[in-house]
């Protein structure tokens, strides 16, 4: 089941908000706790119930090993054995559904073999429930998890609103905020917030992504079918992608914020505003924050850190961002993604320290309006070629797309691509443009929360108040989607 669908929107989240709140209003903490498990398990068997056998084997593995694990009795090298089985276990699960057709192809590729390959249905959501099920093992093991009960964990793992595309969450992070439910119960102002939360990633989602994907998804389909493209059919391809990944991925972040906020859990945001980044850097802090945090947490510093010294240090950092890629697909075109990024990152820790900027420092000091606009161009461009490798479908596609984004490509492309209507694609680009990097982000326009050190290139800040006039707003925004939900898309995000 879809956010974007009138099943979740009309039915699944009212109903189950609806026996949640009876049931706490009634004082049964436990019992609003199983409606929320049931219908997450609900919403996701609606995709495929033959896989909710699989996350419900997967859950019991893991709390399995986790119960064991929290038992302070038992040998240090027992744990730190149990410790591994146990993320083996998870990675052998992703490593099957989601890489196993992958190895199979390369392997035939290289040594010329003919092995058949597997032809198997990635489990949705399998990348984010191994990875926060891992990190639930790893806070174990660390004596960070001090409550051990099935249902709060199947509810920990499942909860629908984080389940699909994140944010990646720790156990101390979700089941704190369950129990202070149960002792404050779900207020008025966190059900207005958490709606307007999830009107403004519906919006995102269906007015915003879905239409920039009309624009982005033949240009990339030619340039992988191998037609030449103009530099200015490559151009809007790969901005309209760009706005479509921004607003189809901030756009769930929000809805899944909102979603848990209406049921009065407070979910860590998964965006700030990273297209206002000013350096690779900091982009990295605003996008995908919990998958960022997840990576530095329990694989660059296992890798070692920068505790050996710096080129030991950027070597870490550059396999964080190319496993970090190879997480978002079983392709190398995520792996090269990946491999960009590392480089970037490895190049701006280099400019930083030959600056000598300070440890804590992103983005440029002082007002210089030059410098800034400078910086975030650079890094907007950066991203965008990166964007055109994490898209095309092959290393052909890509390089095809990167050459005609550099003005080697056909002089025009008009007749392969006449559907397209480029003056709206353009002012799609730029309306998209305009909101992402000047304006306020969702959680600085509902909660007022601060943008960082880069907050804007122009700083646009304030928080919307609630009134009856927002009220209305939002109104009137939540039937504009429903609307325009023609046709139910999945989120990008899903297939990773």
């Amino acid at each position: 089941m879809l956010f974007n669908s009138y099943e979740f929107i009309l039915g699944l989240l009212p109903l189950t908000w609806l026996i949640y709140k009876l049931t706490l209003r009634a004082g049964r903490h436990e019992a609003a706790l199983m409606a929320a498990l049931f219908s997450s398990i609900f919403f996701y068997g609606w995709w495929n119930p033959r896989y909710v056998v699989l996350i419900l084997g997967s859950i019991l593995f893991n709390f399995a090993i986790g119960r064991e694990l929290g038992q302070s009795a038992i040998a240090s090298t027992r744990r730190r054995l149990l410790l591994v089985a146990g993320m083996a276990g998870n990675l052998l699960l992703l490593g099957y559904f989601k890489y196993a057709a992958f190895a199979v192809m390369n392997v035939n590729a290289i040594a010329g073999t003919r092995f058949a390959v597997p032809d198997i249905v990635l489990p949705l959501a399998i990348s984010f429930f191994t990875f926060q099920q891992i990190a639930y093992l790893v806070d174990t093991y660390r004596g960070e998890v001090r409550e051990y009960s099935l249902v709060h964990y199947a509810l920990f793992v499942l909860f629908f609103p984080q389940l699909i595309a994140g944010p990646i969450v720790h156990h101390k992070e979700v089941m704190p905020e369950f129990s202070r439910v149960s002792r404050e119960g779900v207020g008025g102002a966190e059900v207005a917030t958490g709606a307007c939360f999830f009107i403004t990633g519906l919006f995102k989602k269906v007015v915003i992504a879905d239409n920039a994907a009309v624009y982005a998804s033949p240009v990339f389909a030619a340039a992988d079918a191998g037609q030449a493209i103009s530099a200015e059919l490559a151009w809007i391809g790969v901005l309209a992608y760009t706005i479509q990944l921004y607003f189809d991925f901030s756009g769930y972040a929000d809805m899944a914020v909102g979603g848990a906020r209406m049921f009065g859990v407070r979910l860590p945001y998964n965006f700030n505003s990273p297209y206002k980044a000013l350096n690779i850097i900091e982009f990295w802090r605003r996008w995908h924050m919990t998958l960022s945090r997840f990576l530095r947490d329990y694989l660059y510093f296992p890798l070692g850190g920068g505790r050996h010294g710096v080129v030991r240090r950027y070597i870490n950092l550059f396999i964080t961002m190319l496993l970090g890629g190879l997480w978002h697909g079983a392709g190398w075109t995520f792996v090269l993604w990946g491999g960009l990024h590392g480089a970037a990152l490895v190049v701006n820790h280099l400019w930083r320290k030959f600056r000598g900027a300070a440890p804590g420092t992103v983005a440029p000091s002082g007002t210089a309006s030059i410098g800034r606009i400078a910086a975030w161009a650079l890094t907007a461009l950066v991203v965008i070629a990166g964007w055109a490798l994490f898209r095309a479908a092959t290393i052909d596609g890509a390089l095809t797309m990167l050459a005609s984004m550099a003005g080697m490509g056909v002089a025009d492309a008009r007749e392969l691509m006449p559907q397209l209507d480029r003056p709206l694609a353009w002012a799609l680009i730029l309306a998209g443009s305009a909101i992402a990097v000047l304006m306020p982000n969702s959680q600085q326009l509902l909660e007022g929360v601060p943008g960082g050190q880069a907050a804007a290139l122009i700083g646009v800040r304030f928080r919307l108040a609630m009134s009856g006039r927002t009220a209305a707003g939002y109104g009137l925004l939540f039937f504009v989607c429903l609307a325009s939900m023609t046709e139910v898309s999945e989120f990008l995000y899903f297939q990773f």
